[in-house]
């Protein structure tokens, strides 16, 4: 991947970062995007350049229009190309059943996941080769429904599996990929706001492998799938899971 140019949506923090360090290990120059944790994004930068790659962290609100542009005129305006994009950005936001859950709530789930997620990908689209890749986020949430007040994340995980798999037929005959990574219980950030310690330990101990995954092992699949391994590999919602859930 020398020299190659991916955007990491979301790339300033746990999986995401690990996927813009991992990117960066083989080779990539990096353009990464944060909301709100600007110094683990710009601690990435250094490690980045540290590898001989070529790295930006750019402060970005990817609800929004104008910062979605301003994102992809940033790497063409430093690297003059863009090869792939990895779309880790999103959330859960906060657990709301759905009989308690405003309306304002459902629609900030849909615009963080979903709509972040369709426009970062329509404004790269012209500017990819033959060859590039895309690498969505899902989660097993999008495949069993999540854990509890969960409802409108999980819902939208399952539309981005969808999406991927559209995005893989239109974009096909020009020779560019679009994955999946499905993760379960990765030890982040997200995990240590949202779930209790207690269930985690048991989420764990119902894993074949009797332990939660790590950022690391999410980004080793990201880098196999943007990377020309991955060849002939394209509409794959692919489970990073330690075996909790089989699909």
């Amino acid at each position: 991947m020398k020299d190659k140019v991916v955007i990491v949506a979301g790339g300033g923090r746990d999986i995401g970062r690990a996927c813009a360090l991992e990117l960066a290990g083989r080779g990539a120059n990096i353009l990464l995007t944060y909301h709100s944790s600007a110094e683990t994004a710009n601690s990435a930068v250094t490690e980045i350049e540290a590898m001989g790659s070529k790295a930006v962290a750019l402060k970005a609100d990817l609800t929004k229009a104008e910062d979605v542009a301003a994102v992809v005129a940033k790497a063409l305006e430093v690297f003059g190309r863009i090869d792939s994009l990895v779309h880790v950005s999103g959330g859960l936001i906060e657990r709301i059943k759905i009989a308690d859950m405003p309306m304002a709530h459902w629609q900030k789930v849909m615009d963080v996941n979903l709509t972040s997620l369709f426009m970062m990908t329509q404004a790269c689209i012209p500017h990819l080769s033959a060859g590039s890749s895309i690498v969505t986020f899902a989660s097993q949430a999008g495949r069993d429904g999540g854990g509890g007040g969960a409802v409108a994340y999980a819902t939208t995980k399952g539309a981005i599996m969808t999406f991927t798999r559209g995005l893989a037929k239109e974009l096909g005959a020009n020779n560019i990929r679009v994955n999946s990574v499905c993760p379960g219980m990765i030890s982040t950030g997200f995990h240590d706001q949202f779930t209790q310690d207690e269930v985690r330990a048991k989420v764990a101990a119902a894993t074949a492998l009797k332990r939660e995954g790590s950022a690391e092992e999410v980004a080793r699949l990201v880098g196999f799938l943007v990377s020309d391994d991955a060849a002939f590999m394209t509409g794959n919602c692919i489970d990073i899971n330690g075996g909790l859930y089989f699909s």
